[in-house]
């Protein structure tokens, strides 16, 4: 079996419902595609666990059982006392574009893998570690040090580093720091899942193609390039295919396409799927979950486990 540990947030969703209805709901890029990844794949193929810290409130109690009814592992979860989970609402507009509203400055996993927090970035347990330039931002700087050379020494032990840039620049400095430690990951990585516009932003990259070369050049084998309406690139042996993006008539939320396909990829390659088949398939699970609204849609929309 193949296991994987997803790295970051999980945060409080409140989904604007109609101009004074909100719904509730848990999410957050690294578990949604934890949970997409975990709903996709056989349990006797492949288990993911995820790695956060919550608080010990009601509303983090709510979090860790979203995650045990998806089937996650939650053993590398800590409760911080007297902590609480970040929050954030969204809303979508008439075209399923969505901005969202954060309140997540003093959330527990904030404080993962500081030296007094519990929480170890030790990671020999596990085949893949998944994770983003979002989980990176939440992180002290001396806890980011820490999850580096941790990640140095999983590679180095024959581990494979799963990396979406996932570039929010309000959680940083300036670009020129996100660039820098986006840039770092990039050197451990094995599976790169960048969206074009991130990469672009922060590398000035004039085309898909210059981005996928880029990170090939970095040492990247495996790279799947999203790129929104135009579809993704993704790297098949020497060559770099595009692929179309399905065809989604009425867009309702587009707030997880890219977790969606980041974890329909991962499930592809993981269990042997080639790289364009696997593209295919993300493809496929992005253009389901944007047909519905909220980051997490119902299981009963998407494909049948692989």
């Amino acid at each position: 079996m193949i296991r994987v540990l997803a790295i970051g947030e999980c945060m409080i969703e409140l989904t604007h419902r109609g101009a004074d209805a909100l719904s509730m709901g848990c999410a957050g890029d690294t578990f949604n595609t934890a949970t997409y990844l975990s709903r996709v794949t056989a349990p006797d193929r492949l288990r993911v666990d995820y790695a956060t810290l919550l608080g010990d409130d009601h509303y983090s109690d709510r979090i860790l059982a979203a995650m045990r009814a998806e089937g996650l592992g939650t053993d590398r979860i800590g409760r911080v006392p007297a902590a609480q989970p970040g929050l954030y609402l969204v809303r979508t507009d008439e075209h399923g574009e969505r901005s969202f509203t954060y309140y997540r400055s003093q959330s527990a996993a904030r404080g993962l893998f500081d030296e007094d927090s519990g929480a170890e970035p030790e990671f020999g347990d596990y085949d893949v570690v998944y994770l983003s330039a979002i989980s990176l931002q939440i992180l002290t700087p001396r806890a980011r040090k820490r999850l580096g050379a941790a990640l140095v020494r999983f590679r180095d032990g024959g581990g494979r580093v799963a990396f979406d840039s996932n570039y929010r620049p309000a959680g940083w400095r300036d670009a020129a720091e996100a660039a820098e430690h986006v840039r770092q990951l990039w050197e451990l990585t094995s599976i790169a899942l960048p969206t074009f516009s991130d990469e672009q932003a922060l590398f000035a990259d004039a085309d898909v193609e210059s981005t996928v070369q880029r990170l090939r050049a970095a040492g990247v084998p495996d790279i799947a390039v999203k790129d929104g309406a135009r579809g993704c690139a993704v790297l098949d042996g020497d060559r770099v295919v595009r692929l179309p993006a399905v065809p989604v008539e009425t867009v309702v939320d587009s707030t997880a396409a890219g977790d969606a396909f980041d974890a329909a990829y991962l499930a592809g390659r993981l269990t042997g799927a080639e790289p364009v088949e696997a593209a295919r398939r993300a493809q496929e699970l992005a253009a389901t979950v944007i047909r519905h609204p909220g980051a997490i849609v119902a299981d009963s929309v998407l494909p049948k486990r692989g």
